[in-house]
């Protein structure tokens, strides 16, 4: 678009040297409804802010009562989803903080735009696989989605009928049976 055009502003160093950052960066969990994204997102937020890194966890239900309330759970508002999300954790690790985004974002295409953006802006992400299996998941369930999807009364679960493209070269793996510590710590040694 012609009329939109970027606007310039302090460089990122004089940024993350006002807050003492070494560093952005978004980690992007991704995984199954109930597979544990957000609990080790927490557990890293929590290790992260005790040893002074500034950062923001990104909670996709959170996202959901605000800036994407409008949007629903089709395909494409899922996309539109996973592309706000993606845009502002890359604005956020441009602002010098690690975005913990635990999301599930279930399209292989949705995440890759998220990686090639940050990419584009010179920000690492780093994908993390929380592939906690379907069968844990619905034994989880923690908020009774599996069950309503099998029952009939929800459509489009993802990994009942719609699919979840598994990342396949994520940062790191996790197999979701980890003590949310050891995962945690996993994820930390890739920053």
């Amino acid at each position: 678009m012609a009329e939109v055009v970027w606007h310039q502003h302090a460089p990122r160093g004089e940024r993350w040297a006002a807050i003492g950052s070494t560093g952005g960066a978004t980690i992007w969990l991704t995984g199954l409804s109930g597979s544990g994204k957000s609990t080790v997102a927490v557990e890293v937020e929590r290790r992260l802010l005790a040893s002074g890194r500034p950062c923001y966890l990104l909670d996709g239900d959170n996202l959901r009562h605000g800036l994407n309330a409008d949007l629903g759970f089709d395909r494409a508002s899922r996309e539109e989803n996973v592309r706000r999300v993606g845009e502002v954790a890359r604005l956020f690790a441009d602002a010098g903080l690690v975005a913990l985004v635990p999301v599930i974002a279930p399209y292989a295409a949705g995440r890759a735009a998220v990686r090639a953006a940050h990419e584009a802006a010179d920000l690492r992400l780093l994908e993390v696989h929380v592939a906690t299996s379907l069968a844990r998941c619905e034994a989880r369930d923690p908020k009774g989605l599996y069950a309503r999807a099998r029952a009939g009364q929800l459509t489009g679960m993802t990994g009942i009928d719609d699919p979840y493209d598994e990342p396949t070269a994520p940062e790191l793996r996790l197999e979701g049976e980890e003590p949310v510590e050891m995962a945690a710590e996993a994820v930390l040694r890739l920053l």
